[in-house]
């Protein structure tokens, strides 16, 4: 058999060739398709809300580890972390999650004076989290929220109270859709546990 010498090709024709490729094959090395992006909502009504308070609450941005400080939806199946293709969050789940604790305490009407860093508050009390889980177990089908609560008083620096709040949802097909809708539900339940504990706490 003889082998015919192949010859390189200059840098403008590799480049043309490539692209006539990518035109015929319908694929393109820059761009994709779009992600499935999802939000989530905080919750209207508070079940049993009890208490209100005068107090000036900080909400800081929730601490979480790399694997969920992003705006992919993550999945576990055991000790194996991963996260459902093709899809996303509207931010990074940390800023999220904090948007959606200030409005769920905007929408219990019981805390009239709640903000982020930077808007101007002349802060009493200000509420430090940790999501330490936000997933859908794939094994389990079942979505779950975990996130720890301190509550710190800033004139002085100490913590009030801690506590750990959970929920879970099941999750009955596995699609982004009702992935992303039950994480919603198991969030907005652990949003009605958190405002209602701050608001006895204070």
């Amino acid at each position: 058999m003889i082998r015919m010498p192949i010859k390189a090709l200059s840098r403008p024709a590799h480049a043309v060739t490539l692209a006539a490729a990518l035109a015929l094959s319908g694929c393109s090395i820059i761009s994709g398709p779009a992600p499935q992006t999802f939000t989530l909502t905080a919750p209207a009504t508070i079940p049993n809300l009890r208490g209100s308070t005068s107090a000036q609450i900080l909400i800081t941005e929730p601490s979480a580890l790399d694997a969920l400080n992003t705006e992919r939806i993550v999945v576990t199946e055991g000790t194996q972390v991963s996260y459902y293709p093709g899809t996303q969050w509207v931010d990074r789940l940390p800023v999220l999650i904090q948007t959606k604790i200030v409005e769920t305490f905007v929408n219990s009407g019981r805390a009239p004076a709640v903000g982020v860093p930077g808007e101007g508050l002349s802060i009493d009390y200000a509420i430090l989290t940790e999501v330490r889980a936000f997933e859908y177990d794939a094994i389990t089908g079942v979505a779950r929220v975990d996130i720890f609560a301190r509550i710190m008083n800033d004139r002085n620096g100490r913590v009030v109270t801690t506590r750990l709040f959970s929920s879970a949802a099941t999750v009955p097909s596995d699609n982004a859709g009702t992935v992303s809708a039950a994480l919603n539900l198991a969030l907005q339940d652990v949003l009605g546990q958190l405002v209602n504990w701050t608001l006895a706490a204070i």
